[in-house]
């Protein structure tokens, strides 16, 4: 006769947790491994070496490159990426953490921007500008700053751009050392929740930008506000039951917001990019981009004299935009992103060959390739 015993499906559950538990020890104990590694990269620097004496964004993006290159699933590239990333960023903070400036208040895409690309170890400065963010950087008081440089939907973010022509005569001018592409997703939110009571929305006006098509449809009567920030146009809106505010859905927790709706942005791709800058450049990760900064001489062809080595050279470029020098009238600054490092042929030939040409060339840095 058959055995017709139904199988113990509570011991086999059992058993498959007692086999997690048993790499979760595992695990537990190589990043406790990992993280003595790291203390002692750090000591090699002397005792009380700062983190940013030993922080190594090429490093990173190789370490990263590689999680993505053996990852087979079945969890996804940038879960990968994004525990990888705070397990260094947890090491690295053993001593002391990262100090990252950003465009503040709390709760902005810039903080997420932060958290992305240094982890939830590093300690984030909120600021009050971009020029604030640029200031604490070259006076030390930040180790880097995450500012936003361009939005998929809306282009260049131009006082971004401006402040590299501004300091470009400083005696330390700060470097690009890193990018990042951050997913915008846009939320309504409100102190009461419905969308009903809204008659003002408040926000950034890059923000009110990438909704405009759902206000038109949902709020056309409703007062459009730019302010400084998307964080700031939450903690306005939580003044008053008639108003609204657009921004990131932690926003919404970080100031007591409840979401109407969302995502609301009119294009479901909608990402920005930001410029990690700081003190010092860094040595080739191996896939690499670098940005320029040109002033051109007023004189028949001078654009195409300055674009034609990169071109011959098979050198790849990803962005030009013209803004005006603010040394002459009249004349302008070219900011123009190439791929390759300029420490590395042929990029490094073909800028021996632009200074020839340009009336002033600065490589404002080169940097690892944003890893998603």
């Amino acid at each position: 006769m058959a055995d017709e015993t139904p199988p113990d499906h509570g011991s086999a559950l059992q058993a498959l947790r007692e086999q997690i538990d048993g790499i979760d020890r595992q695990i537990q104990a190589l990043i406790a491994e990992r993280a003595q590694f790291a203390r002692q990269v750090g000591k090699s620097k002397g005792k009380l070496a700062a983190a940013v004496e030993y922080y190594r964004p090429e490093r990173e993006a190789q370490v990263l490159r590689r999680v993505v290159d053996r990852n087979d699933g079945p969890l996804g590239d940038e879960v990968l990426v994004r525990l990888f990333r705070e397990i260094m960023s947890a090491c690295l903070a053993q001593q002391e953490p990262l100090k990252i400036g950003y465009l503040g208040p709390e709760g902005t895409f810039s903080q997420q921007a932060v958290h992305k690309h240094f982890g939830h170890s590093a300690r984030g400065l909120p600021l009050g500008s971009v020029e604030e963010v640029f200031d604490e950087v070259a006076a030390g008081t930040a180790d880097f700053g995450v500012v936003p440089v361009e939005n998929s939907g809306q282009g260049t973010i131009q006082s971004t751009l401006d402040m590299f022509l501004l300091r470009d005569d400083m005696q330390s001018p700060l470097m690009i050392c890193g990018e990042v592409e951050l997913r915008v997703h846009q939320y309504l939110m409100s102190r009461t929740g419905r969308i009903e009571d809204v008659e003002r929305v408040y926000s950034h006006a890059l923000s009110l930008a990438q909704c405009r098509a759902w206000l038109r449809r949902h709020l056309p009567a409703a007062e459009k506000h730019a302010v400084a920030s998307n964080a700031e146009g939450a903690r306005r809106a939580r003044l008053a039951d008639d108003a609204a505010a657009i921004a990131g859905e932690n926003a919404a927790h970080v100031y007591g917001l409840k979401p109407i709706a969302g995502p609301i942005e009119d294009h479901a791709d909608n990402t920005t990019r930001f410029l990690v800058i700081g003190r010092n450049a860094f040595p080739p990760s191996g896939n690499d981009r670098t940005s320029l900064l040109v002033s051109i001489r007023d004189q028949p062809g001078a654009l195409y004299r300055i674009l034609e080595p990169l071109a011959r050279r098979g050198i790849s470029m990803n962005r030009i935009e013209s803004r005006p020098d603010h040394g002459a009238l009249w004349q302008y600054a070219f900011f123009i992103d190439v791929g390759g490092h300029a420490e590395e042929s042929p990029l490094k030939d073909a800028l021996a060959e632009l200074g020839d040409f340009a009336g002033a060339l600065r490589v404002l840095g080169s940097y690892p390739v944003a890893v998603p």
